[in-house]
């Protein structure tokens, strides 16, 4: 099952889980809180989950 979760790029409401519910999960958010995606040069600027700052080092 899909649930709305947050992006770690832009802040805004994107979704996790299988993916054959992601339009149930679009439905319950406005349109300008769900984030469009993001190109791959953007992607770095995303802060890192604990799991990732735990093992890379940092």
């Amino acid at each position: 099952m899909c649930r709305a979760v947050t992006c770690r790029v832009c802040g805004k409401t994107t979704w996790a889980g299988c993916g054959s519910h992601v339009e149930a999960v679009r439905r319950s958010v406005p349109a300008g809180q769900w984030c469009s995606g993001h190109s791959k040069a953007e992607m770095p600027a995303a802060r890192k989950g604990w799991f990732r700052r735990k093992t890379s080092g940092l």
